[in-house]
């Protein structure tokens, strides 16, 4: 069982998949730095800091009007619409990142011409000579 495990554990695809992870891991943290510490703060910016973070509905009496999100789910129900609206902003914007980063890495990978196929041996030039000789009687 363990010789079984171990040919399933360390085959090609398991460890390009795991690589492939945490390389994904790596890569997504550095997206999100780029949105959450770089996008983000422009779009703030253009927008005259502009937040949705803190935009909700009260959902239950027991909630004060003017907190924010986090302290008016501490008092009951609320619907964060303004949480989700930055999710989505922030999904959509992660998405745009990486559509650009594999673009770019399919545009390398296309750059490199395929080689040429290699020209026919001796011996397949004169079978083919042959060929055509038995055909042409």
């Amino acid at each position: 069982m363990f010789e079984e495990f171990k040919k399933f554990a360390l085959r090609g695809n398991v460890v390009d998949l795991a690589v492939g992870v945490i390389i994904g891991a790596a890569f997504g943290s550095i997206v999100t730095s780029l949105v959450a510490d770089i996008i983000n703060p422009i779009i703030g910016a253009i927008t005259g800091g502009l937040d949705f973070s803190n935009y909700y509905i009260a959902l239950s009496s027991k909630v004060e009007t003017g907190l924010s999100y986090a302290d008016a789910k501490k008092q009951g129900a609320v619907l964060g619409w303004g949480a989700f609206v930055t999710a989505t902003i922030n999904f959509l914007i992660v998405a745009w990142v990486l559509f650009i980063a594999i673009r770019f890495i399919n545009k390398l990978k296309r750059a490199e011409p395929p080689a040429p196929p290699p020209a026919p041996s001796e011996e397949v030039k004169l079978l083919a000579e042959i060929r055509d000789a038995i055909k042409s009687k």
